[in-house]
């Protein structure tokens, strides 16, 4: 009897959290449902960032689903942070079916907060070099409102100035790096946008068709 995929992921998923540890996070997004805000099916150490089965997209998910027609390769050993400020490495795993869309992804988020701090120790002690500025990485969110959020903040971050200094062309590059997101694959968040930057639906959308 053949096992399915999502059976062996979960497998695989309870294996590698066994192996790891509490400060090893597990999670399996399933793409195949027809609901995008509960895409958590299965999640070993779910306390590291908060979150349960039924939870919402990240970041990864919006991106496989926005970009199903295009081959999306599997992202390893790159840093994020929970709400509460934690650093973790993680990876992100995508599961293809057999015509090649998405259909699972499977990640892995290890908590190496202590390991940072005892390696900023240790550099302290050996190195006589400035300290360099790290990137912020990005925060792993519980819902799809959080991700929302977290999404228009990058947007603004990326044109620079705040909204009410911004030209059309600013808010268009804002509102297209949304939009290649997949931030308007989250339900209402035109609204939401719109009424941020300070547009109209009408507006935000044609704002979007500019670079089509």
């Amino acid at each position: 009897m053949n096992i399915s995929r999502l059976d062996m992921l979960k497998q695989i998923a309870a294996g590698l959290a066994a192996q790891f540890g509490k400060d090893c996070e597990i999670v399996v997004h399933d793409l195949t449902g027809d609901s995008l805000e509960h895409t958590i099916v299965h999640i070993e150490n779910g306390g590291l960032t908060g979150r349960k089965i039924g939870d919402g997209p990240s970041v990864a998910v919006l991106n496989a689903i926005r970009h199903q027609s295009e081959p999306l390769k599997d992202k390893l050993a790159y840093l994020t942070r929970t709400e509460n400020g934690r650093i973790l490495k993680s990876s992100t795993i995508y599961i293809h079916d057999d015509d090649g869309r998405p259909c699972y992804i499977f990640s892995i988020n290890y908590d190496i907060t202590a390991l940072l701090s005892l390696e900023n120790s240790i550099h302290a002690l050996v190195s006589c070099e400035e300290p360099q500025a790290a990137a912020s990485p990005n925060v792993i969110t519980h819902d799809v409102s959080k991700l929302l959020d977290e999404l228009i903040e990058q947007s603004v971050a990326l044109v620079g100035i705040p909204v009410p200094l911004m030209t059309k062309d600013d808010k268009i590059k804002a509102i297209n790096f949304l939009n290649d997101a997949g931030a308007f694959l989250i339900t209402k968040s035109g609204d939401k946008v719109a009424k941020y930057f300070d547009i109209s639906k009408y507006t935000l959308y044609s704002y979007v068709d500019i670079n089509k």
